[in-house]
């Protein structure tokens, strides 16, 4: 999987991943020092945390879509706020707003180190 090399384009890049099934490949669009919060007040962090999270969220079949609401990018760190769903057909199995802040990696490729899925709903930071 190729990483992306503008900031806006990680979260294309997330919901590809997400889509294949491949929990390397979505493992590849983040940073391995980051933080996920997949569930409401609970960020994880760590190797097998991180993974045990990411998992969760692979066990909900379904399609991954994410619309970006804005990327803002200073120097190697950017800030991004996504609405994201998963659907499977006409369902919605689940749906939020998040927050995602992406780092420059050193061969100039984007990764999440901040996956706040819920960041942007009310009540559920």
């Amino acid at each position: 999987m190729n990483l992306p090399k503008n900031a806006a384009d990680v979260h294309s890049a997330l919901a590809a991943a997400f889509n294949t099934g491949d929990i390397n490949k979505v493992l590849q669009v983040y940073d391995p020092s980051g933080v996920i919060v997949a569930e409401p007040g609970k960020p994880v962090e760590g190797k097998e945390k991180f993974e045990h999270a990411v998992k969760a969220i692979l066990a909900i079949k379904g399609k991954m879509e994410i619309n970006t609401v804005y990327c803002l990018q200073s120097g190697d760190i950017a800030v991004g706020r996504s609405e994201w769903r998963i659907t499977d057909g006409t369902e919605t199995k689940v749906s939020a707003k998040g927050v995602e802040v992406m780092k420059r990696q050193a061969d100039g490729t984007w990764r999440v180190i901040i996956d706040h899925a819920f960041g942007a709903e009310a009540n559920l930071v």
